[in-house]
């Protein structure tokens, strides 16, 4: 033992004492802050302080790895150096001050949720400016790290006056001798990372049993990776059966359509012919309502898609599920509504959903995600490759293809000209083909080819915007000399608008977004001013088809006469139902609130506060809490 204090590795193992400490201290104050909620049989108190003491060890395995590594290479000259003795110093007490504001961050978060870290945190990580203000406004800040910091110091004097920092400093070691002691600790995250997960922590039916058990660094690692936010446990919830019949009634209000009676399976019957026109769908990069001119937005920022819009199916009711690409992907592809926490598109188990792309892929289509960046980013690739679609992304780009890009990717017309391609591709092959394109010009730092608009690279957004707007007119004057152009139908929608931020939860105009439908030899121009939204294209597109096919959407065809306007729309945390001028808002907490809309075009929204009615928070949780659930039990996903 003596040795061993006197090795490199004591102070690892300092680390993991303390760490266990304090975790065990802040289980304790929580379990008691929760006393009138949790069972408290001895064997229930021994799976929470072991199971929780199993991920505490897990997750200072994680912390300390990097400095396991810098111990294990140092040379002994330095280790015994003065300089590395303060380096030592000051590193300890930021260790101490880190597990000592983790423990108080672990109070506060329960004292709202009760609950450990989960993606609400991992949320408040990604909107720092709004949650740094809250924090300030909510809590005495000056005091809490006046608190802390002397916490702290306590510690530090006491592991001082214990010598382990000294006996650590005075160490001597050779490289084989601290090898063997390092892997040890090394294996700790390896192992952990390939074969541990959250399910040991559901040791009980009590919800409370199950949160204590956790370790709060550990979930907030956990909600990094699976990117999840469980509806059930955080949001209004009802009878699942009530549930799943109100939201049948909700996608179709015949019941006869529905084959099965444990999810939304029906079948969607059409008599006639069934038709091929090719489908090509550019998914405009943050493309709001308030820069389309026939919208009632700004003037002369998009010429070409408004001389468009007069010759299309042109849907002015129209609304983006989210904020984010990622969730604009998803409804399109998906149609269903944006769960809470990421998007399907980046999680983990998003393979084989029941997706568009299987859909046109069995009526012999060629299917294909078209990106001018790396589709590695966001998981774009992996999602899109398992649910029905080949990847042409920025790989695939020759240099002479690729005459100007950004980080981003390459600019639009050499997407869309790329897109032309592939398309003359499939039409030489005789195959049908659908194109989701994703563009990626209008992105910060809005820089585009210069001469082609009135308006510099680079001086901001409103340049970005005219530059795609520009890029698509080119893009339609040079389809139209395809052979395939009369049998195809161009959809043009925006994955999300450019801004998300307003003084009240989920503001309607930031959710307003074009969709245009463009077939001069297929579809008669008209204006559709039904409330609708993006998990509505699929089916729409189905309906202009004229397929039967087997559907778990969420989404209806707009153009039904028995269409139900409604709009589903969220962010990671809220998630919102616009129907019959009414919005509906459910919030983390068992949260929900309902406002009347007075006001609203694109560049803004004014609202009444109301009373949340009986049918109006049925609606909404039969869309969110049955979505939440089928997916829990993989009912929506491509079994044919």
């Amino acid at each position: 033992m003596q040795k061993y204090m006197r090795s490199r590795c004591a102070i690892i193992g300092l680390f993991f004492l303390l760490f266990l400490s304090v975790s065990a201290v802040t289980r304790s104050v929580l379990l008691f802050k929760s006393i009138n909620m949790i069972d408290l049989s001895f064997l229930e108190l021994l799976k929470i302080y072991g199971v929780g003491a199993f991920y505490d060890f897990i997750s200072v395995g994680y912390l300390a790895s990097l400095f396991v590594l810098y111990l294990l290479f140092l040379p002994q000259k330095f280790l015994n150096h003065k300089i590395h003795r303060y380096i030592t110093y000051i590193f300890v007490y930021i260790f101490l001050f880190g597990i000592v504001f983790l423990a108080f961050s672990e109070w506060f978060f329960w004292d709202e949720f009760n609950v450990r870290f989960n993606f609400i945190a991992v949320d408040y990580l990604i909107y720092t400016k709004e949650v740094i203000g809250n924090i300030n406004e909510s809590y005495p800040m000056g005091i809490l790290i006046t608190v802390i910091s002397f916490i702290s110091a306590l510690l530090f004097y006491a592991v001082y006056k214990l010598q382990y920092i000294e006996n650590f400093l005075k160490s001597q070691s050779l490289f084989k001798e601290r090898f063997k002691s390092s892997l040890i600790y090394l294996l700790i995250p390896a192992l952990s990372f390939a074969s541990v997960t959250g399910d040991l922590s559901k040791i009980s039916s009590n919800q409370y049993d199950n949160e204590l058990s956790k370790s709060g660094l550990y979930s907030l690692f956990e909600a990094f990776r699976n990117n999840t936010l469980d509806y059930d446990m955080f949001y209004v919830t009802q009878n699942s059966e009530k549930v799943l019949s109100t939201l049948k009634n909700s996608i179709d209000s015949n019941p006869s359509v529905f084959t099965d009676t444990e999810d939304i399976t029906r079948n969607i019957i059409k008599s006639g012919e069934e038709k091929d026109y090719n489908i090509m769908m550019i998914v405009v990069e943050s493309l709001s309502g308030k820069f389309i001119e026939s919208l009632g937005g700004e003037k002369n920022l998009t010429p070409n898609l408004d001389s468009l819009i007069k010759e299309s199916l042109f849907f002015n009711n129209f609304y983006a599920t989210g904020t984010r690409t990622v969730r604009g992907m998803e409804a399109i592809t998906l149609s269903v509504p944006p769960t809470p926490g990421r998007s399907i598109v980046k999680r983990p188990d998003n393979h084989n959903m029941y997706s568009s792309g299987f859909i046109f892929k069995n009526k012999g289509y060629e299917t294909k995600f078209i990106y001018g960046g790396h589709g590695y980013f966001d998981n774009m690739n992996e999602f899109f490759s398992n649910n029905g679609f080949g990847i042409v992304d920025r790989v695939d780009f020759s240099d002479e293809e690729d005459t100007f890009h950004t980080v981003w990717g390459v600019c639009d017309e050499d997407l869309l000209n790329k897109s032309l391609k592939e398309a003359d591709l499939s039409y030489k092959a005789h195959k049908p083909f659908m194109s989701f394109i994703m563009t990626t010009s209008n992105h910060r730092p809005y820089d585009y080819p210069n001469g082609r608009i009135d308006i510099p690279s680079h001086t901001g957004r409103e340049g970005a915007v005219k530059y795609t707007d520009y890029a698509i007119g080119e893009f339609i004057k040079k389809a139209k000399e395809k052979p395939w152009f009369k049998n195809t139908i161009f959809v043009i929608v925006a994955d999300h608008c450019s801004t998300s931020a307003g003084k009240i939860e989920l503001p309607l105009d930031k959710y307003h977004i074009p969709l245009i439908v463009y077939a001069p030899e297929i579809i008669k121009p008209m204006v559709v001013d039904k409330v609708s939204s993006q998990i509505d294209i699929m089916p729409t597109l189905f309906g202009m088809l004229n397929w039967s096919y087997k559907s778990k959407f969420y989404g209806n065809d707009i153009l039904s006469p028995s269409f139900q306007e409604r709009a589903l729309i969220g962010t990671y945390q809220k998630l919102g139902l616009y129907k019959s001028n009414k919005l509906t808002v459910l919030s983390a907490g068992k949260k929900i609130k309902s406002y009347e809309v007075l006001e609203q075009d694109v560049f803004s929204t004014k609202y009444k506060d109301i009373q949340t009615d009986t049918e109006s928070k049925n609606n909404i949780v039969s869309y969110y809490q049955g979505a939440s659930s089928l997916h829990k039990k993989g009912l929506d996903r491509y079994d044919d």
